[in-house]
């Protein structure tokens, strides 16, 4: 029913943003006289902020056609190297470059798609050879692709690090965080050649019991069954993945809208106010985000409350209980993975020393081995934005360059 009922509101919107916009661009046409007084230009504003707000969305585009390297332009295209039923490993291939250090960029399997990270592999094509995990709606994955879960999830990143080959490097942002450290304990305790050379986390939950934020007390202040009872839905019949249980990607996008309300708001309104105004590139650029940060995707079920179940309300991989295949993810097998431990100072999602726990509980790593690095940046700003270009990007590569790079 909650599926269903999205569904009919998102159709109602769909057509609510078709007319809103066919009436901002007649109000804004050079032939129409409304466009040069009266409220004219205020309704025809207002008009196209709520049109892109209610439009429909689908898988945005990464768009990287080129990177800059030494002052010269290199044309970079997007090539699957494996594909897999959730999720497939994506390479930016930069024509005429050869070598350096091949990463991989592990991505929030959280509500939006990999494409939220364009900023991330924007920054780290001139310097590395780019792999992503790209993970797919799961309402588009037919129930005939079976289940997906944490345990699977580590089972990809193992996967793929042996597809990209040894002396590689692991960089996860947010969620992944787990397990990318997950998989990194359990390659570390079988001696795999392919295990990463350095392991990046950043704004991660590695422990959700220090500096615990809205979302991990969410998380925690009510039972498992209630997320099992109020947050699960089932794909409607209009979608490939028909009767499959998700954790659907618009109540993702809704909590993390309500968290901030307000900051949402007055973004829309100095949107308007930019658009009254004739300031085209000002408004573009907050249109821009918020088309990415609404195009949202489902997770199904049994990763979601596994996640839940694991990282926030048990707390195992910092307890040293955490399994994977019934095998314990023992942190002590970490020897000779070199660890850097990103925060954001202002970061929301991930409260500050959430991340750094992974140094902390890895025990066997050489101090040396070992960094932490705070930055003045909220959790959107530490992979995004001119932080993340200027400042955080700067440590991240001169980490792996030290480190087998």
């Amino acid at each position: 029913m909650l599926y269903n009922a999205y569904e009919f509101q998102r159709s109602m919107l769909a057509s609510a943003s078709a007319w809103a916009n066919f009436g901002a661009e007649l109000l804004s046409n050079p032939a129409n006289p409304f466009a040069y007084f009266g409220g004219g230009p205020v309704l025809a504003s207002a008009l196209e902020v709520f049109a892109h707000a209610a439009a429909p969305r689908g898988k945005p585009e990464f768009g990287l056609n080129h990177t800059v390297i030494d002052g010269k332009e290199i044309d970079v295209t997007e090539s699957i190297v494996l594909r897999k039923p959730f999720g497939q490993l994506k390479r930016f291939v930069r024509h005429g470059v050869e070598g350096g250090p091949r990463l991989l960029i592990v991505a929030p399997m959280s509500g939006h798609y990999a494409t939220l990270l364009r900023g991330t592999v924007e920054r780290m094509l001139p310097f590395a050879d780019v792999y992503i995990t790209d993970w797919r709606d799961a309402r588009q994955a037919p129930l005939t692709d079976g289940r997906f879960d944490l345990d699977d999830y580590i089972d990809y990143l193992i996967e793929f690090m042996h597809v990209i080959g040894s002396g590689a490097h692991m960089l996860a942002v947010c969620q992944p965080s787990v397990p990318a450290y997950a998989a990194a304990c359990v390659m570390s305790a079988d001696k795999d050649p392919c295990r990463p050379k350095t392991l990046t986390l950043m704004g991660g939950p590695i422990d959700t019991r220090e500096a615990p934020t809205a979302v991990n007390t969410l998380a925690t202040e009510r039972p498992f069954a209630w997320f099992e009872q109020n947050v699960i839905a089932t794909v409607p019949m209009n979608y490939p993945g028909a009767g499959r249980k998700v954790y659907p990607g618009f109540l993702q996008l809704a909590g993390f809208m309500t968290m901030n309300l307000g900051n949402h708001m007055m973004s829309h309104w100095e949107m308007f106010k930019h658009l009254v105004q004739g300031e085209d590139m000002e408004a573009e650029a907050t249109m821009k985000f918020y088309e990415e940060y609404r195009s949202v995707c489902d997770m199904t079920a049994e990763f979601y409350l596994q996640t839940i179940d694991v990282v926030f309300q048990k707390h195992a991989l910092p307890k040293g209980e955490m399994t994977h295949r019934g095998r314990l993810v023992d942190p002590a097998a970490i020897t000779d993975i070199a660890l850097l431990a990103i925060e954001g100072e202002r970061d929301d999602i991930s409260g500050l020393g959430q991340t750094k726990a992974a140094l902390t509980i890895s025990k066997n790593v050489p101090a040396a081995m070992k960094r932490h690095f705070v930055a003045d940046a909220g959790h959107y700003g530490i992979f995004n934005g001119s932080k993340w270009r200027n400042q955080i990007a700067p440590v991240v590569e001169k980490w792996i360059s030290a480190h087998g790079g």
